[in-house]
């Protein structure tokens, strides 16, 4: 399979053309052809919690429900992503407004130049940061302008803005699509449930990051949600103590985004639909140690 059109889904069901009987056979008479792949973005790690790069698609094993299935997509290479930054701002984030900003640019400015970038912001609705002919951007001076559009009012629309986030993620062309969400509270204003963003979640293929600016004293504190998101997701959440935390965590998002690896197969044919499915994948390496891989804990089929 070609590796530039795998990439392009996590879950692909009935992809292939309908292919109808040659003249003289029955008109209604059709082949279909199905191809269903899985495809995983993966973090690796070191005893010490550095980024391991360089291994191969030898080193991995993938189970999927408990079965062992062979690897039939892998790359290694910083290639381009298409990142949706989620910025909350809701009344209570403006004391830290200034800093987020600054994060936000730090990891725009670490990352592939040549990625996809959009931003949204989030309080009673979700507004998107750049103009609207301008989907996605990699030009430093358009995003930090969509960075700065927000104004801190009113309530928090979370769940909102992550299904707005995911949908906006569809529409780039990098294959390996990631989120990061700031937030600093539980969701207070979204027209969708949470189950409703979960689901969305469980059968997207993008790699969610939340950062918590969590108040101990702050009644509407929900960090559950953002280590859900990102569990789910197969990526990870931060609960940064001040600014200087703030940023060195999106330091480290930009540096991991760029170290992961891409692992697709070809799912067991007995899945049904709406099938949640877990995933669980092993990593080995002669000479590296204890190594961890992190990546998606299910998937819905």
């Amino acid at each position: 399979m070609n590796r530039r059109t795998a990439m392009r889904h996590l879950l692909v069901a009935g992809a292939g053309p309908l292919l109808r009987a040659a003249s003289g056979e029955n008109p209604d008479y059709t082949i279909r052809s199905e191809v269903r792949l899985v495809l995983l973005d993966v973090g690796v790690t070191n005893s010490r919690g550095g980024f391991v790069t360089g291994l191969s698609a030898g080193n991995f094993r993938v189970f999927d429900n408990g079965r062992l299935q062979p690897i039939t997509v892998f790359d290694n290479g910083d290639e381009p992503v298409t990142v949706g930054i989620l910025m909350d701002e809701s009344f209570s984030m403006a004391p830290m407004r200034g800093a987020v900003v600054t994060a936000a640019m730090t990891l725009i400015e670490q990352s592939n130049p040549h990625d996809q970038v959009f931003v949204l912001h989030f309080n009673d609705t979700v507004k998107r940061g750049l103009p609207d002919s301008i989907p996605f951007s990699d030009n430093i001076h358009e995003l930090r302008a969509a960075l700065g559009r927000g104004v801190p009012q009113g309530r928090t629309a979370l769940y909102d803005a992550v299904i707005g986030g995911l949908e906006q993620l569809e529409l780039g062309r990098a294959g390996r699509k990631t989120l990061v969400l700031v937030s600093d509270g539980k969701d207070t204003a979204s027209l969708h449930k949470r189950r409703d963003m979960v689901r969305l979640v469980e059968r997207s293929l993008a790699t969610i990051y939340t950062i918590g600016l969590i108040d101990r004293d702050d009644p509407d504190r929900d960090p559950g949600v953002l280590e859900q998101l990102a569990h789910i997701s197969g990526g990870e959440t931060f609960f940064p103590s001040d600014s200087a935390r703030l940023v060195a965590a999106c330091r480290t998002i930009a540096r991991e985004i760029r170290a992961r690896y891409t692992i697709g197969y070809v799912p067991p044919v007995e899945i049904g639909k709406h099938s949640l499915r877990n995933i669980r994948i092993e990593v080995n390496a002669a000479g590296r140690g204890r190594l961890e891989a992190r990546t998606r804990t299910s998937y819905l089929s």
